[in-house]
C-alpha cells in the first residue's frame, strides 16, 4: 500500500511510467528528479497517508525502497 501510494504520487509529479518504478529506483539518477520534486513528492504522500516526515530523515532518502521503509517506521509510531 506504501509503495502504491508513493508511486502514484512519483508518477503524478513527475510524468514516468509506473512501470519504471520499483523498491531499487533512485529519485535523482534515474527518476531525474531534483530536490524540488522530491519535495513535492514527499508532502504528497504526507497529505494522503496524513503522517509527518521528519526533514533530517527525508534528506537520507535516495531511493524509493528506503522512502518506503522511512514511511512505515512513521506510519507504526503513529
Amino acid at each position: 500500500m506504501i509503495f502504491d501510494v508513493l508511486r502514484d504520487k512519483i508518477v503524478e509529479i513527475l510524468n514516468v511510467d509506473p512501470k519504471e518504478i520499483t523498491e531499487e529506483t533512485t529519485f535523482i539518477g534515474d527518476l531525474c528528479a531534483d530536490s524540488l520534486d522530491v519535495y513535492q513528492i514527499i508532502i504528497g504522500v504526507e497529505d494522503a497517508l496524513d503522517i509527518s516526515l521528519d526533514g533530517e530523515d527525508v534528506e537520507t532518502i535516495s531511493n524509493v525502497g528506503e522512502a518506503v521503509l522511512l514511511i512505515e517506521k512513521v506510519m507504526e509510531r503513529k
